[in-house]
This record gives structure tokens, C-alpha cells and sequence, in this order.
């Protein structure tokens, strides 16, 4: 193989490369599947209201479960999690695609068919952080984190992208085909996985090992401050999810301006994910606290201008912003949680993260016909503001170095706050 640069030297690993090729795989078509998705209900006759419950059905069921993949994913072979997980999602995005191609589906099938889809994805998230570093050295997590992110974000530009031409040239159907079928890809490629054997953890119920999970959780400021932040941050970023498209179509020339801006993330995005690969912060948790706050900058874009290049800008460096503090805050998880409890602690992160985000979704529009659409953009950019701010003032983020010391508690002991 050609000589790689050193943030890129984890491609060298041959399980990294299957890991991260089943994953771009899989991320490209799920976000073809979002896109396609939507219109599968439009063509089936479904209003605006059953596109917004179809599209709910698959998120909560993804909320409702993550915490049990965490279990499962300590408990068991992560691997195996993540096969059975993608396999479920073959049998599901398939049974949806048939239905479309063959002109059954109804609403409430799809609704149906997308609560597993979801319920699957909530299995499969934790034990996938958990499994990284199984795959990769120690040294290699963030490289190995960035170039993950990268599939990503590429996936976010190229993917509503193709998913609208297969959607317009051959329906809603054969894109949903096509998600199924990657997720097949990245089920093959986690198959062909070299992992050493786990050495079990000692047995116990399923409810003692939630709690666990939760000990572990609680027990360190540093991971429940920052999740309670992105949590914070994804119930105001719903401000952007729901107010953009009002004010693209007031103001700014609609939905090709919005279409822009949108994208204008997703090279952000990818842009914060290459770069991710090449830091290498003495202090992570504050330089992912400084990048998440960039995140909320389009707001204040959005409030103060109808420029659509200057949202544009602030929307990429959103992106960038995005990207890189995911990439750190992934890296250290894997760094300063003991392996045996990680997928669970992830699991709490993940439900912590995305439990506040259909609030948000469902508050700023009100909010809005109350106080005006810009207040509600500088109300939700000033929070957003006042949280990073009260993060960084946490001692243990400030602090928290970047490798933990060579010995490390037992999982669950307070004494282990890192």
C-alpha cells in the first residue's frame, strides 16, 4: 500500500478499513432513505402531518431502545449486535421497498415497518462505539473518529442528493431498495471482522446492568455535563430545523436558498471531519466545547441577515464545528471509559443527546407565533451561548486530560470520576 499520510495511517488496519467501508456504505443510504422516505408517503396519498408521524415513528422507537443496545452491546459480542442489527434493517427497509414497488403500502405500514428500522438503529449505535477500540489502537481512535465522521458528512451531501434523482426517476421504492441493500454491505463487512474474544463480564440481570450503566454514567461530571449540553443544544437547534424553512421561503428565495444552506453544512461537516483527523488537543473535552459552540452560529446568521452566502458560511462552519467536537468527544468516551461498560455509557449519551430534540421540534413554532421568528433565532443562539459557557466553567472539562492514567477504576466507582 502507497505511503499515507500519518492522520490517515489507521487505514493501514485492515478491520478499520472493513468497519469504515461498511459504514460509508450504510450512511450514504440511509441518508438517500430520509429523503426517499418522505415522498414514499406523498405518493402513496399521505399529507404533510403523516410525513412528520411516518418520519417520528422511526426516532422514537431509536430513543426507546438505545439504552437497552447498550446493555446488550456490554453483555455481548458488539460485533454480533451490529450484524444482527443491520440484518434486521435488511428484512425492514426491504419489506418497505417491496411494498412501495408493489403498490400496497398504506401509512400505517410505513410508519410500522420505520419503527423497527429505528428500534434496530438503537441497538446498533452503542455497540458500534463500543467497538472501535476493539478494531484500532489507542493512538488511532481519533484519526480513526474522523475519518468515520467524514463518511458522514459525506453521506449528507451526496445522499439527499441521489436520493431525490432515484426518487424522481424511479419512485420512492427503489431507493429504499437500495438503503436495504447497503445495509447488507456493512452486515458483510462487520462479519469479516478479526476481533479478539472479550473475556466475559461476570453475570448478572439485565435491570443491575442498566444501573451500572447509570453509576457509570453519573459517577463522572465530566460525561454527564457534556451530554446535558448537547442535550441543551439539540432541543435549541430545533429552532434551526423548524424556523429555517420559514424563513427561506420569507425571506431568502426558498427552498433552492434553503437547499444551499443545508448543503452548505454538510461540506462544513466534512471539511471539521478531515480536520479531525490531525488534532491532537492536550485538554479534548474544552476544544470539543469550544467547536460545539460554533455549532449554533447559523442562528445568529439567520437573525441578522438575509444574505444567503453569509448563513451559508456560518451554516459550514456550523458543520465544521459539529464534526470535530462529535470526532473528540467519541475519542475520549473510548479513551476514559473501561471497555466493559462503554457501550452502556454511550447508550446514556446517545439517549441524553436525542431525547430533547422532538421537543425542540415541537417548541419553536409556538414560540415563534409568540414572540416573532428572529427573536426566537437570538433566543434560542443566546442559550446556546449561556450553556457552552456554563460547560466550560465545569473544572473536569477544563482539565480532563487527553489519555487517562495507566490505572483505571472500576467501572462504576465514584473515585473514578476522570
Amino acid at each position: 500500500m502507497a505511503r499515507l499520510p500519518e492522520s490517515l495511517d489507521v487505514l493501514r488496519t485492515r478491520e478499520f478499513r472493513l468497519l469504515f467501508s461498511g459504514q460509508a456504505v450504510s450512511v450514504l443510504g440511509d441518508r438517500m432513505a430520509v429523503v426517499a422516505l418522505a415522498f414514499a408517503v406523498l405518493e402513496i396519498g399521505g399529507s404533510a402531518s403523516e410525513v412528520g408521524l411516518v418520519l417520528a415513528a422511526g426516532a422514537f422507537p431509536l430513543v426507546a431502545t438505545v439504552l437497552a443496545g447498550g446493555v446488550v452491546a456490554d453483555r455481548a459480542s458488539r460485533r454480533a449486535v451490529m450484524v444482527a442489527a443491520d440484518l434486521v434493517r435488511v428484512g425492514s427497509q426491504g419489506a418497505m421497498a417491496a411494498l412501495l414497488i408493489a403498490g400496497w403500502a398504506e401509512v400505517w405500514m410505513l410508519a410500522l415497518v420505520a419503527g423497527v428500522t429505528g428500534a434496530a438503529t438503537g441497538f446498533f449505535s452503542p455497540a458500534s462505539t463500543g467497538l472501535l477500540p476493539e478494531v484500532v489502537l489507542a493512538e488511532q481512535l481519533q484519526p480513526a473518529n474522523g475519518l468515520r465522521a467524514s463518511a458522514v458528512s459525506t453521506g449528507e451531501i451526496l445522499g439527499p442528493v441521489l436520493g431525490g434523482v432515484l426518487v424522481a426517476a424511479a419512485g420512492a421504492g427503489w431507493a429504499i431498495a437500495i438503503d436495504a441493500v447497503t445495509f447488507a454491505v456493512s452486515a458483510a463487512c462487520l462479519a469479516m471482522l478479526r476481533i479478539p474474544t472479550r473475556v466475559a463480564a461476570q453475570r448478572s440481570s439485565f435491570v443491575a446492568d442498566l444501573r451500572q450503566g447509570w453509576v457509570a454514567f453519573r459517577s463522572r461530571r465530566w460525561v454527564w455535563t457534556f451530554v446535558l449540553c448537547f442535550a441543551i443544544g439539540n432541543l435549541l437547534w430545533g429552532a434551526w430545523g423548524v424556523l429555517g424553512p420559514i424563513v427561506a421561503d420569507r425571506d431568502l428565495g426558498g427552498a433552492a436558498a434553503w437547499g444551499t444552506i443545508l448543503t452548505a453544512v454538510g461540506v462544513g461537516a466534512l471539511a471539521g471531519s478531515l480536520l479531525a483527523t490531525r488534532v491532537k488537543p492536550r485538554r479534548p473535552l474544552l476544544f470539543a466545547a469550544l467547536a460545539d459552540g460554533i455549532f449554533t452560529l447559523p442562528l445568529a446568521f439567520m437573525a441578522a441577515t438575509t444574505s444567503v452566502p453569509l448563513i451559508a458560511c456560518g451554516a459550514a462552519l456550523s458543520g465544521a464545528g459539529m464534526a470535530l467536537a462529535i470526532s473528540v468527544w467519541e475519542t475520549t468516551l473510548q479513551r476514559h471509559i473501561p471497555g466493559e461498560s462503554l457501550s452502556r455509557v454511550s447508550s446514556y449519551d446517545w439517549f441524553g443527546s436525542l431525547a430533547f430534540y422532538p421537543l425542540g421540534l415541537a417548541i419553536w413554532g409556538p414560540v415563534a407565533a409568540a414572540i416573532g421568528v428572529s427573536t426566537s433565532l437570538w433566543l434560542a443562539f443566546v442559550l446556546a451561548v449561556v450553556a457552552t459557557v456554563a460547560l466550560i466553567s465545569v473544572p473536569d472539562i477544563r482539565h480532563l486530560p487527553a489519555s487517562p492514567p495507566p490505572t483505571t477504576s472500576a467501572m462504576g466507582d465514584p473515585a473514578a470520576t476522570e
